[in-house]
């Protein structure tokens, strides 16, 4: 019975193996299955990534042309194209100066304000293909942009200087000055740039070469508009300049839409763009010339013969005339040039005459003594005795004399009548003459005097009319010869002390004094 029990006990430790090498077998074999799946997905998601970075980098690539492109895009239009290659046609083929003559028609005329507008174009494209020449080079060298800050200086030295890490091997001497070519060599040294991708760097290169390109077609069509500009506006050109002039008449919209504007909007042709105030005063500014100012700022005039505090004033005044050259130029009066000379001469003979010192102050010498007039009193009074005792119109007459014509001579002591002549002394004495007679005013207590019959001298109670006359008629003598005045003798001979009954006081009425 042992036995057996042992056996048993044997072949269940026996199975208890098989089945743990079976079990062992299947986790083993599930492990392995387990490992290889995520083995198989890590390399899905790694490629997965893969993919994505590398369409990521076509999309950043694809982005960055798109960019360049959209920035870049005046260089593609059809109006720059036809514009610069009619001016290389126009260069090229006008050698001459017949050929010159023919050329200057009505076509040349649209050209020219072709290549003003073009040229506004074209600054504005310069601006975001310098900014985007900026923004991809800044990774490589970030200070570059504050020591060259001139968009074409700026391209030509990242042409120069490329990836290259070490800026002492770049030769700069063509492109900048020998300054700031020892400021950049030193800041490069010291930079925290690292490498550009050879995508952004040849977009980068692409930038600049177009820039230039830019830049030299801008320079062609000035040129192309200074030649001409004297022959479209010859006095405008004569008082701003041709590329002043030609700037001016091309945001204008052409020569006579410029002759129809008031000067206030001359002087702001071209100030567009707000400046920054930084603190300052707008009074400071403007006579720094900072804030509204436009093209005319920029013309010799005022750069170079104006001091700062009279360029606004000076401004003012060049913008009124540009007005009038415009108008000149506009009807074709004056094709030779010469209104425009003389009012450029006008101009700055008067920037001259405001920088003159004022006049000094002269010194009266002191009068002499006992020679100083006393001040008369003016007002009321003093009219009144000039107008009373002023000379009258006869009188004027009388004193004048005529030239080459004998004086006539009126009485025994031969007093001269000067212009008045006998025939106005007959008048005056035949009445025809007449005088005019001024009225004297009487004052309030002169006029209470006469009103009253108190003597105050100008008149009195007692004084006889005109009409008073020393005859009587009574009804028993008839006419009888009376002394008016006898009665007022007699009265004023009587004395107070003459009895009431006297034969010589009469009788006189008495007024009842009311109590």
């Amino acid at each position: 019975g042992e036995g057996e029990e042992e056996e048993e006990l044997r072949d269940e430790k026996s199975h208890l193996k098989d089945e743990e090498e079976k079990f062992a077998v299947k986790s083993s074999s599930s492990t392995a299955n387990k490992r290889s799946k995520s083995n198989t997905k890590e390399e899905e998601e790694n490629d997965l990534t893969a993919k994505a970075t590398a369409q990521n980098n076509n999309n950043k690539s694809n982005n960055n042309v798109n960019a360049l492109e959209k920035c870049t895009k005046l260089l593609n239009t059809e109006r720059y194209k036809r514009t610069v290659g009619e001016v290389t046609l126009k260069k090229e083929d006008s050698k001459d100066e017949e050929e010159e003559a023919e050329n200057n028609t009505t076509n040349l005329y649209a050209l020219i304000l072709d290549c003003n507008a073009l040229t506004v174009d074209i600054d504005d494209t310069i601006v975001f293909v310098h900014n985007y020449i900026k923004d991809k080079y800044k990774k490589k060298f970030p200070e570059l942009e504050s020591l060259v800050p001139h968009p074409i200086d700026y391209a030509r030295v990242v042409q120069k200087i490329a990836n290259e890490m070490d800026i002492m091997r770049v030769d700069l001497e063509s492109v900048l000055p020998s300054a700031t070519i020892m400021v950049v060599t030193v800041t490069g040294s010291t930079t925290d740039g690292k490498e550009l991708s050879d995508a952004d760097l040849d977009l980068t290169l692409e930038a600049c070469e177009r820039l230039l390109k830019l830049d030299d077609d801008k320079t062609k069509l000035f040129k192309f508009v200074e030649k001409n500009m004297e022959k479209t506006a010859p006095n405008l050109s004569q008082v701003l300049g041709t590329d002043v002039a030609a700037r001016v008449m091309g945001l204008a919209g052409g020569l006579e839409l410029l002759s129809k504007m008031p000067s206030n909007v001359v002087q702001n042709i071209g100030n567009g763009k707000k400046k920054n105030t930084a603190g300052s005063s707008l009074q400071v500014l403007q006579k720094s010339g900072d804030v509204n100012v436009g093209f005319i700022f920029q013309c010799d005039l005022i750069q170079k013969k104006t001091p700062p505090p009279l360029r606004v004033k000076a401004v003012r005044l060049i913008a009124g005339k540009c007005t009038l050259m415009a108008r000149v130029d506009a009807f074709g009066q004056d094709p030779t040039g010469e209104t425009g000379k003389k009012m450029y001469a006008d101009i700055e003979q008067k920037i001259e005459k405001w920088q003159e010192p004022p006049p000094a102050r002269t010194e009266k010498p002191l009068p002499a003594p006992g020679m100083i007039q006393k001040k008369r009193r003016g007002g009321k009074r003093m009219r009144a005795m000039k107008e009373r005792y002023g000379m009258s119109d006869m009188r004027k007459q009388a004193n004048r004399v005529g030239f080459n014509v004998a004086e006539d001579e009126i009485g025994y002591e031969g007093e001269g009548l000067g212009l008045l002549g006998k025939s106005a002394g007959a008048a005056a004495a035949n009445g025809k003459l007449r005088f005019q007679e001024k009225k004297t005013k009487i004052g309030k207590y002169a006029q209470k005097g006469y009103k009253g019959g108190m003597g105050s001298g100008l008149a009195t109670s007692d004084a006889l009319s005109g009409m008073s006359s020393s005859l009587a008629f009574t009804p028993i003598q008839g006419i009888e010869l009376v002394n008016p005045n006898a009665e007022k003798e007699s009265r004023d001979s009587q004395s107070g002390t003459d009895s009431v009954f006297n034969d010589k006081r009469g009788f006189f009425a008495t007024q009842n004094i009311k109590k």
